[in-house]
C-alpha cells in the first residue's frame, strides 16, 4: 500500500522524510546499532499540531506510530517496521520560570538540554545517569537518577504534560485536568499518546560534591554489603551508587589499571560541599581506592561524566530488577558474575530508590514499586557484531542469577525487548487500570512500540 507523503509533507511544518529521500537512513537510525528498521515515514515535528497531523495521518493509513525522543530506548522502540516514526528531537525548548520553580520542556529535550537551561538559576529535578538521555523517555517509564533519594522519581516531580492521544486530539494532562490520563504517563510510558511538552517543578540544586571511586575488584563484596547498610537510613541528599567497570583511559586512573575490570562507586552529594567528605568517610575507610575524580563540581558535569563512553552506534542488550533487600547471597550473585563484564562499555549498576521515592503511595502513580530499595540493571554495550552472542549471554546469565534474590517486576526504561512477558509484574497491582484507560485512550494500540499494555 502506497501513502502521499506529499500531502502530510504540505499539511506539516517540520520535516518528512520517506525511503526515497536524502538522509532516510540517518531519519530512521537510533542509537542501538543492533536495530535496523524501516519506517514507511520519519515526521520530525516543529509543534505539537505537526504530531497531531502525524498521528492522524498514521491512523487514518492503518500504521502503527513509533515515538523518539533521546533515541535511547535499548530495544528500539524508537522506530518501526512498516509505520510512522515522530521524531520530536526538534521540540527540543526549556523555559524556566525562577519565581514558580518550574521549566517547561519539549518533548524532544534531553537530560543536556534541560541542565543547562536550569543550572544557571540553581534549579534541577531528577534526571537520569546520562546527559543524551531523552527527557521524554525517561520521565514517562519513571525517572531514577542521582537526585531520586533526595527528590523523588522524575515523574513525582511532573506536573502537567501535554499529550496527543492515538485520535489526533491535544490534552492538557494533569492532577486536575485529564487526571486518569496524568496518573497512567507517570509511570505507564509510551503507551497513551505523544507527549509534546512536560512541566516539572524544580528544587534548588546547583553544584554538588561527587564523582567516581576505583576499588579492587576484591572489594566489590565489601563494598556492596557497605552500601547496602549506609544508603538504608543515609542522608537523602546523597544519591551515589555501585556498579562494575572495566577502567577506561581516563587521565585520572593510573595508565596500567586501563582496561582491567574493577568495583565502582559513584558519588553525588547535594547538601553542603563542605559536608561532602565527611559523608564519604565510611567508603574511605573501606579500602584505598585505586583511582578517583571526587570533588565539588556542577550538578551538569556529573549528570554528563559519563556520556563519552556510551556513543551511538553501541549494540545493546540490558536486563532489569527491582530489589527489596540487597541481600547476602544476592550479593554473591554479583560478585561472582559482575567479574567478568565482558566490555569496556558494559556495566551494572544498583541505583537507590528509596528516600523521598518511599513517600508515594504504590497507587499515586503507575509506578508500583514504591517497597523497592534499588533498582538494577546490567547493561550490555558492545561495539562488534561478532560478540553479539557473549555479551548477550553474560547479560542473561548474570540476570538469571539475581532473579531469585529480586522482585519479579523491573524497570521498564532498562528492559529488553523480550521482556515483554514481564509487563503485568512490572505494574503489579496498577495493571489492569492502566489496562482500562489504555482501552479508553488507544483502543487500537497504535502505540505499541514499547513495554507494551494491551488495551482492555
Amino acid at each position: 500500500m502506497s501513502i502521499d507523503l506529499d500531502t502530510l509533507r504540505a499539511t506539516v511544518r517540520g520535516a518528512v522524510t520517506g525511503p526515497d529521500d536524502a538522509g532516510y537512513d540517518e531519519a530512521r537510525t537510533v542509537r542501538n546499532g543492533m536495530i535496523d528498521r524501516r519506517p514507511r515515514v520519519v515526521v520530525q515535528p516543529a509543534n505539537a499540531g505537526d504530531v497531531m497531523t502525524a498521528v492522524r495521518f498514521a491512523t487514518d493509513n492503518g500504521l502503527t506510530v513509533a515515538v523518539r525522543g533521546g533515541a535511547h530506548s535499548v530495544p528500539g522502540f524508537g522506530t518501526c517496521d512498516d509505520g510512522v516514526v515522530i521524531d520530536l528531537s526538534a521540540m527540543r525548548g526549556v523555559r524556566v520560570d525562577p519565581m514558580t520553580q518550574t521549566a517547561r520542556v519539549g518533548g524532544g529535550a534531553t537530560w543536556g538540554d534541560m541542565n543547562a537551561a536550569t543550572y544557571p538559576f540553581g534549579l534541577a529535578t531528577t534526571g537520569g545517569i546520562i546527559s543524551t538521555t531523552g527527557v521524554g523517555g525517561l520521565t514517562l517509564g519513571g525517572g531514577i537518577g542521582y537526585l531520586s533519594r533526595g527528590l523523588g522519581l522524575a515523574l513525582d516531580n511532573l506536573l502537567s504534560a501535554d499529550v496527543i492521544t492515538a485520535d489526533g486530539t491535544f490534552h492538557l494532562a494533569s492532577e486536575k485536568d485529564d487526571a486518569d490520563l496524568f496518573w497512567a504517563i507517570r509511570g505507564g510510558g509510551g503507551n497513551f499518546g505523544v507527549v509534546t511538552s512536560f512541566e516539572f517543578r524544580l528544587s534548588p540544586v546547583k553544584d554538588i560534591y561527587g564523582g567516581p571511586i576505583f576499588f579492587e575488584l576484591e572489594q566489590a563484596g565489601d563494598l556492596f554489603r557497605l552500601y547496602r547498610d549506609f544508603i538504608a537510613d543515609a542522608p537523602e541528599e546523597f544519591g551515589g551508587f555501585p556498579a562494575y567497570q572495566i577502567a577506561p583511559p581516563l587521565p585520572f586512573i593510573p595508565e596500567h589499571r586501563h582496561g582491567q575490570t574493577l568495583a565502582l562507586l559513584v558519588t553525588c552529594w547535594t547538601g553542603d560541599l563542605d559536608q561532602g567528605e565527611k559523608v564519604l568517610a565510611p567508603f574511605r575507610a573501606l579500602a584505598p581506592s585505586v583511582a578517583e575524580m571526587v570533588g565539588p563540581m556542577p550538578y551538569p558535569a556529573l549528570n554528563s561524566a559519563f556520556d563519552d563512553l556510551y556513543p551511538a552506534g553501541l549494540r545493546h542488550y540490558w536486563k532489569a530488577s527491582f530489589v527489596k533487600e540487597l541481600t547476602d547471597d544476592a550479593i554473591d550473585a554479583h560478585v561472582e558474575h559482575g567479574a567478568k563484564v565482558p566490555a569496556l562499555t558494559s556495566t551494572m549498576h544498583i541505583y537507590p530508590i528509596n528516600g523521598a521515592c518511599h513517600r508515594v503511595a504504590p497507587d499515586a502513580t503507575a509506578f508500583a514499586y514504591r517497597d523497592a530499595s534499588f533498582a538494577t540493571v546490567i547493561a550490555g554495550m558492545w561495539p562488534d557484531a561478532e560478540d553479539d552472542e557473549a555479551n548477550t549471554a553474560w547479560v542473561r546469565g548474570y540476570y538469571d542469577a539475581i532473579a531469585p534474590h529480586s522482585e519479579e517486576g523491573g524497570y521498564i526504561n532498562f528492559m529488553a525487548e523480550d521482556d515483554q512477558s514481564r509487563i503485568r509484574a512490572n505494574y503489579k497491582g496498577n495493571y489492569d487500570r492502566l489496562a482500562e484507560i489504555k482501552g479508553r485512550y488507544d483502543p487500537d494500540n497504535v502505540f505499541r512500540h514499547n513495554q507494551n499494555i494491551a488495551p482492555a
